[in-house]
């Protein structure tokens, strides 16, 4: 089967043939229709994981998938042959991931059904990227009325955050660079471009005493992070995806947490649900077929990419 690899870290992605998978006791095989690309897919390619888990080569790239059960594996499962699925492939060891025709999956994992109105493409948007906008959410501990500073509100993981926190009324002030027009629409209480105006004191300006809680999904320093966390009240909680908190000197008062995803197939329903009903939006990504996955996965190592790429297969 056709897969978009690396043979060792930090190697070029590249279009491979390698055999088909079978899936073992307790598994299902799945055939993709549509893998999403994430940032943290490049990540993994350069070695972000070395030595903290285990890792297979050539190191088939992606997490993100959508599409139906071709095998079911021996023993008992919830799935049958042809049922449309969504999920996540990141489970040790690293190397069989979704940029592939067909990929492995443990069916008690984070797979779920595609429901009724929500296509193939759009659910293969939603794993990574939803449950890390839910779960940063529940680890801010906000409640009704409250400030949230989202700083990289216009990705992927920002942009559906920011309407989870609208639909509980927490009030939320997005950070992004370039104006992002949209986020208004999205639920953001304030959108400030941090390209205008130094975003310390956008932020004072409208709230003197800070925000109740940071979620930075973009600083990749301690010290970056610290800057930012600084804008939160004490008794307030920073958070971050770049697992940067533990180095940082923050504000007395302030708590911080490198989140760590715990995925789940009761969160994917909810975020299914919710996107299939016309609750949650999803972005609209880029639709490029799998022999181009090599370049879009250089150029987000290089920041040149914009919004979300899904791959076609």
């Amino acid at each position: 089967m056709r897969a978009v690899a690396v043979k060792a870290f930090k190697a070029e992605p590249e279009l491979i043939q390698v055999p088909k998978p079978e899936p073992a006791e307790g598994e299902v095989l799945v055939k993709i229709e549509y893998a999403a690309l994430n940032p943290v897919d490049r990540q993994i390619a350069d070695g972000a994981l070395d030595g903290r888990a285990e890792h297979v080569f050539p190191l088939i790239l992606g997490r993100d998938f959508a599409g139906r059960i071709d095998v079911v594996g021996p023993g008992d499962s919830r799935f049958v042959v042809g049922d449309a699925v969504f999920g996540q492939t990141a489970r040790p060891p690293f190397g069989t991931g979704s940029f592939a025709e067909y990929v492995t999956v443990p069916q008690d994992g984070p797979i779920a059904f595609v429901p009724d109105g929500l296509s193939f493409r759009t659910a293969a948007l939603l794993p990574t990227a939803g449950m890390t906008a839910a779960e940063t959410l529940a680890a801010a501990g906000l409640t009704a009325g409250q400030w949230v500073l989202v700083v990289g509100a216009a990705g992927g993981v920002g942009s559906i955050l920011t309407q989870l926190a609208a639909a509980r009324d927490v009030r939320v002030l997005a950070a992004v660079r370039g104006g992002e027009r949209l986020m208004a629409e999205l639920g953001a209480d304030t959108t400030l471009d941090t390209t205008a105006r130094d975003l310390a004191a956008a932020v004072r300006d409208i709230l003197p005493d800070g925000v109740d809680a940071l979620i930075d999904l973009v600083s990749d320093t301690p010290a970056a992070f610290a800057a930012n966390a600084a804008l939160v009240r004490a008794g307030g909680t920073a958070v971050t995806t770049r697992g940067v908190a533990a180095g940082a000197r923050l504000p007395a008062g302030v708590e911080g947490v490198d989140f760590l995803q715990r995925p789940s197939t009761n969160l994917l329903d909810t975020l299914a649900a919710a996107a299939a009903d016309g609750e949650l939006q999803i972005p609209s990504a880029v639709e490029l077929p799998l022999e181009r996955a090599p370049d879009a996965l250089v150029r987000s190592g290089t920041g040149g990419a914009r919004g979300r790429t899904v791959f076609a297969l």
